[in-house]
């Protein structure tokens, strides 16, 4: 089966960083990009920040200048780096890679709490 599993979650105060990872199960050969989500408390989930095919990263403007995506190949994994981390951070991040496929298909990590407090 296709897996995408999170790590890296946890607690971290102000202006704190924390990184996530998002492993892919090896038997997902291609992808065709990936994004960040989270969804805080009474919130909708939203896109964070994207890594399209050619490995363009888009951000959230909220996030620009804080947060990055960056990959690993040979791990077969992905990493959110998040820097200069604020209060309203605090959310369930989740993971979502779009395997390559006639029909893509998308995979959901399992979702991860992040909150940032003093």
């Amino acid at each position: 089966q296709v897996r995408v599993v999170e790590s890296g979650g946890g607690s971290a105060q102000p202006g704190g960083s924390l990184t996530l990872s998002c492993q892919v199960s090896r038997n997902m050969l291609a992808i065709n990009g990936m994004g960040w989500y989270r969804q805080a408390p009474g919130k909708q989930r939203e896109l964070v920040a994207s890594m399209i095919g050619d490995d363009k990263i888009d951000v959230k403007d909220s996030v620009k200048g804080r947060f990055t995506i960056s990959k690993d190949v040979a791990k077969h994994t992905f990493y959110l780096q998040m820097n200069n981390l604020r209060v309203e951070d605090t959310a369930v991040y989740y993971c979502k890679v779009q395997e390559a496929a006639w029909n893509p298909v998308d995979h959901w990590g399992q979702g991860i709490q992040v909150t940032v407090s003093s």
